[in-house]
């Protein structure tokens, strides 16, 4: 039997990836290190619970087909469960958004090759709507040379997610420039974008498409956006100036308290109402440009299926073995799979046409054309 170990399923993340396993029919074993929280959430699923470390786990999964693990940061988790992986022979996903986490387990693909198992991190909100949608663009237009990604979102976050976000604090922006990572300023660029419900004002941010989306596409220009109200592109403004103070230890540690005393989960509801609008572009040196749009479930919901849909595809033999992204295994209609999420494909004559209108690079404008209205093309998931 394919056996199916999540990790960390306890967490707020974790709990809807075990819970929509179970849904679906698997029978995942939960390893965490609080013998009273993942005992208690198996005897709830009704599934198989066991108790380990990051330092033990590898004793514990070697039975595992496919491990997912769920258990945030992953800049201190994936290494050494991508270890315990390569150890017994088990597949590794997880659900991380961390540029440097898809850097360093990127390096260990030769290794993952010669034990015959995959890498796949990334199975999550981030990166599988995004990186699907580079994919899907790249086909597109195969010689694209520049690739903006974006996401319009409402609603919070987790306390898992605030908390990783803070790890990275004081550590600036990124984007891919030549085929190389670039650290540039926090909230580096911001730029008008029509997500598919209107002109929103959105800023670049470090999510992990700077890494995987040039893994899947070969693109060497990348940038990522995201929307925030006006003073949140402030503060991150101001993370120029206090970084030092920001990526101190206490300074983290304090922060981490604030979230445990004040943030909140989503609730179900806001799980069930929310609607999230991703958007991309790819543009090629000779002035050709395409754009297309998603509209998907809330970020966790769709989390929950993405992660366990490629937990699926993995544990029926469908992936390649060494590393890969979600849209390099699956292809670029994996994401078509996951219930309730539309794409639609604009056509563009030009760049400079369409939904693009400032590009601010601390301070220095650069105008787009004006825009205009294109018939699009829809493909629905059924």
């Amino acid at each position: 039997m394919s056996e199916l170990v999540l990790y960390g399923s306890y967490g707020y993340t974790g709990s809807l990836v075990a819970e929509k396993a179970v849904e679906r029919g698997l029978d995942p074993i939960l390893v965490g290190r609080d013998a009273e929280k993942v005992t208690d959430q198996a005897d709830d699923l009704g599934v198989r619970a066991r108790v380990a470390s990051l330092d033990t786990v590898a004793d514990r999964i070697d039975d595992a087909h496919t491990v997912l693990n769920c258990a945030g940061p992953f800049s201190k988790t994936a290494e050494p469960m991508v270890e315990a992986c390569l150890d017994v022979g088990a597949n590794y996903l997880d659900i991380t958004g961390e540029i440097q986490v898809f850097e360093r387990l990127k390096r260990r693909g030769p290794e993952a090759e010669d034990a015959g198992i995959t890498l796949l991190p990334g199975v999550g909100f981030d990166v599988v709507p995004t990186d699907c949608l580079a994919a899907h663009l790249a086909e597109r237009l195969p010689e694209a040379t520049h690739l903006a990604l974006g996401c319009d979102t409402s609603g919070s976050l987790s306390m898992g997610t605030l908390k990783t976000a803070i790890e990275a604090l004081g550590e600036g922006g990124a984007i891919r420039e030549g085929g190389e990572l670039r650290h540039v300023p926090s909230g580096w660029k911001t730029r008008e974008i029509d997500f598919g419900r209107g002109w929103r004002t959105a800023v670049t941010i470090p999510w992990g498409d700077v890494s995987t989306a040039y893994t899947t596409t070969g693109i060497p220009n990348i940038e990522v956006y995201a929307t925030f109200p006006e003073s949140t592109r402030r503060t991150m403004e101001l993370q120029r100036y206090l970084a030092p103070l920001l990526e101190t230890r206490p300074a983290k540690r304090l922060l981490k308290r604030l979230v445990d005393r004040y943030a909140e989960d989503p609730s179900a509801d806001e799980r069930a109402d929310a609607t999230v609008y991703v958007w991309g572009e790819a543009t090629s040196e000779n002035g050709e440009r395409v754009v297309s749009r998603l509209r998907t479930p809330h970020v966790y919901a769709l989390t929950a299926e993405s992660a366990v849909l490629c937990a699926e595809k993995t544990l029926a033999g469908d992936t390649p073995t060494g590393y890969r992204t979600p849209a390099s295994a699956f292809g670029p209609d994996l994401i078509l799979e996951v219930p309730g999420v539309e794409r639609t494909d604009e056509n563009v004559q030009a760049a400079g046409k369409g939904d693009g209108k400032r590009a601010d690079d601390l301070g220095d404008a650069e105008t787009d054309a004006d825009a205009e209205s294109d018939a699009t093309a829809t493909t629905e998931n059924e």
